[in-house]
């Protein structure tokens, strides 16, 4: 029995006393099944803590997504459904003393995933009820689409957002956004154009600057005076209306630089809303409208017979009775029915006189003059909105004729101001252009001599002082300018007697022109006090002398010393 005793003593796991070290025979294996244990527990640990990390990892991930990145964006919308992309941090348009005339403001636009509404009549006459604007067919025909993202209502105010939300329908969502505002209305409507719904430019510079307004964020400053736009506006709204005109245009250009300041177009419409807008309301008459400018061509062909040395001030034609050209007979409007110096031929506006003029000076050195002014091309002007001219094909001797007092080539106002405004500076024509440029910064081509200049500014001041322009005289201000009238062409190719485009232009102050100003009325009617004539003399040029009177002193352009009147000499005597 103690022999089995001994025997089961020695199976039992041997008991390590302190200060003792027993040896048995199993003590490796046990120490290696130790080890063992110890390093599968902590293989488990390290592979449980990574797994309890890449789960909050992933959490983390999504919330960052979900909060940051999807914020932005509706969170029911279809990845496969095509939405335009909702514009961000479109740029501000300024004008040339930095005021605003355009810029983005938040907004938010009502749309819904349709397979997520449950009561589609229900939703759409509760949307109806606080945006009277939709239509409740169209409205419910959207919801029943289908379709996983429908716009229904497109930059909401806040309260009509606080509205929508407080109805609570599932399925109805609103996104972020940017709508284009523009402060001064219509006043510019035709230079600053508009944005579509996605904020895209689809007129004036914001279309032709879309990619920078969209991209770069920088403020676009324009070389527009938004108080000379307000002036020229007012004004042509004002003689359009006397005169019953079906529309006008204007243009004001700094004569050296050639910098567009003002530059309107009636009737024109609201960019902030575009929709009530009428086709005429759209056209730009004054940049892609291209008519005969009628008797102002009368200054570009005194130039270049001056300039080419064809004939001098002291020289003229005789204006005695009508031209004969083969089958064509050219005639004045007001005969004076007698020979006329180059001066008389511009002040009493001779259409015999002038054809006499052009076709000394011949169609290759007219059509190469017209072409050194900008005028057998589009103007290169920063809008997408520029008419073509229209010139004849061949160019024949009567061409050259009829084109020497404005018949014959249509041109747009804006092309025409440009002209001029290279005649009179000193020769130089530089492209008209809606960004500031000064003069100094764009060489230009030199079109006529300084001398060549000076004579023809003589001219348009002579117009003023004694010819058909003396309505657009200004007390205290050198005004000199020429007054223009054509027929407009008929559906048939024929001029339409009653129909007419008047024009005035004008460069101020002429002895040293800073501006040039173009006024044009399209198909104006005569009144009362303008003893039934609808001339440009009578309509034109009255409005460009009320806006001269208006804008000299906006434009810090100082009057002269006018002698004293009968009352200021007897206070003088009297001191």
């Amino acid at each position: 029995m103690i022999g089995r005793l001994l025997q089961r003593l020695r199976r039992v796991d041997p008991v390590v006393l302190p200060g003792r070290d027993i040896q048995t025979p199993e003590r490796p294996q046990i120490e290696s099944r130790s080890r063992a244990a110890v390093e599968t527990g902590r293989v488990r640990l390290l592979v449980s803590g990574g797994i309890v990390l890449a789960a909050f990892a992933v959490v983390g991930l999504r919330l960052v997504d979900v909060s940051v990145i999807e914020a932005g964006r509706p969170a029911h919308a279809a990845a496969s459904v095509a939405r335009p992309a909702v514009a961000s941090a479109r740029a501000d348009i300024l004008d040339r003393n930095g005021v605003l005339l355009a810029t983005s403001l938040p907004t938010v636009s009502l749309y819904a995933n349709a397979r997520e509404i449950l009561d589609a009549q229900e939703a759409a006459a509760k949307l109806v009820s606080v945006l009277p604007d939709l239509r409740h067919a169209e409205v419910l025909e959207r919801l029943t689409s289908g379709r996983p993202f429908i716009y229904l209502y497109r930059h909401l105010t806040p309260r009509q957002q606080a509205a929508v939300n407080r109805l609570g329908i599932p399925g109805v969502y609103f996104e972020k956004g940017e709508r284009r505002v523009y402060p001064h209305g219509a006043a510019a409507a035709h230079v600053v154009g508009l944005t579509d719904v996605d904020n895209i430019g689809i007129a004036g510079v914001e279309k032709t600057f879309d990619d920078r307004l969209r991209r770069q964020g920088l403020p676009l400053r324009l070389s527009m005076d938004i108080r000379a736009q307000g002036i020229l506006r007012a004004e042509l709204a004002a003689a359009m209306e006397t005169h019953r005109a079906v529309g006008a245009a204007g243009v004001l250009l700094d004569a050296r630089s050639a910098e567009v300041l003002a530059l309107a177009s009636l009737p024109d419409f609201d960019p902030n809303n575009p929709g009530r807008a009428s086709a005429d309301a759209i056209f730009n008459r004054a940049t892609l409208g291209v008519v005969e400018m009628g008797s102002t061509f009368k200054l570009l062909t005194a130039a270049v017979a001056l300039d080419a040395g064809v004939v001098g001030l002291e020289d003229g034609y005789d204006a005695s009775k009508p031209l004969r050209v083969a089958r064509f007979t050219i005639n004045d409007s007001h005969p004076e029915n007698r020979w006329l110096s180059v001066p008389e031929i511009i002040v009493h506006s001779s259409n015999i006189g002038a054809a006499k003029m052009g076709r000394d000076v011949g169609g290759e050195r007219q059509r190469a003059f017209l072409e050194s002014l900008g005028l057998l091309d589009p103007s290169p002007v920063e809008l997408p909105e520029v008419g073509r001219p229209l010139v004849p094909s061949p160019w024949r001797e009567i061409n050259t004729m009829t084109i020497s007092y404005g018949h014959g080539v249509a041109v747009t106002p804006l092309q025409m101001a440009n002209a001029i405004a290279a005649i009179a500076n000193g020769g130089i024509y530089r492209p008209a252009t809606l960004l500031p440029r000064p003069a100094a910064a764009y060489a230009g081509a030199r079109v006529v001599e300084p001398a060549t200049s000076a004579a023809v500014r003589h001219l348009m001041r002579l117009v003023v002082e004694e010819g058909t322009g003396r309505q657009a005289d200004v007390p205290g201000y050198r005004v000199g300018g020429k007054t223009g009238t054509a027929e407009k062409l008929g559906p048939d190719g024929r001029y339409r007697r009653k129909a007419l485009v008047s024009s005035f232009v004008a460069a101020f102050p002429v002895d040293a022109p800073r501006y040039v100003l173009l006024v044009m009325l399209d198909e104006p009617k005569g009144t009362e006090a303008t003893f039934g004539w609808a001339t440009g003399g009578w309509t034109a040029a009255p409005a460009a002398g009320r806006i001269v009177a208006r804008l000299a002193p906006l434009l810090g352009v100082p009057p002269l010393r006018l002698p004293p009147t009968p009352r200021e000499e007897r206070v003088a005597a009297a001191q």
